[in-house]
């Protein structure tokens, strides 16, 4: 029993190198699976998915966002309700459970925040036409939702076209990693 739980919180832990994905993946063999699955169910890249949840958590599964401070040293709250792999908000978390039928899922559990990203990214495409491999149009979206996206919100947010071009340039990097990893995983 000791031993399944020791097991159990070393799943939790990131990975030691975050940069490269065959090192990810062979050090978190479940997190593999996981992604083969989301890409053959949503058709996303696990390069372009992972490279987002790189941004979003550090493949932290209990993250969270920063606190707001009263008088500056109070703490108040969080900016806002996102949380675990994905910092998935509470709202499109639910939206995502009604939709797929997960109602037992997950966001700190790494499958489920990865499937999330999938039906995320693949909504998408399908609203916005932005491709499953476009790794800087998928974060603006992802960052700004369907709707923010569409309007544009992101072209006021000169620092955000900055953080999603961090994100294609991890998508890319992981994608050369990965074609050289994939066949032997």
């Amino acid at each position: 029993m000791i031993a399944l739980l020791l097991g159990a919180g070393c799943a939790t832990v990131p990975p030691s190198n975050p940069e490269n994905i065959c090192e990810i993946f062979r050090e978190k063999s479940g997190w593999h699976k996981a992604s083969v699955k989301m890409q053959d169910k949503w058709g996303v890249p696990p390069p372009v998915a992972l490279a987002i949840v790189y941004q979003e958590s550090s493949f932290r599964h209990d993250a969270l966002p920063p606190r707001h401070y009263v008088l500056g040293f109070i703490p108040w709250g969080r900016v806002s309700s996102a949380y675990g792999y994905a910092q998935a908000k509470d709202e499109t978390w639910d939206d995502y459970k009604r939709e797929t039928g997960g109602w037992f899922v997950s966001r700190d559990d790494f499958s489920d925040a990865l499937d999330f990203m999938g039906w995320y990214m693949s909504k998408a495409q399908r609203l916005n036409g932005t491709s499953k491999w476009d790794a800087y149009g998928q974060y603006l979206n992802y960052h700004e939702g369907w709707t923010g996206y569409r309007n544009r919100s992101y072209d006021r947010k000169p620092w955000l076209k900055g953080v999603a071009s961090k994100v294609r340039g991890r998508a890319e990097r992981f994608s050369a990693q990965y074609r050289s990893c994939k066949d032997s995983l």
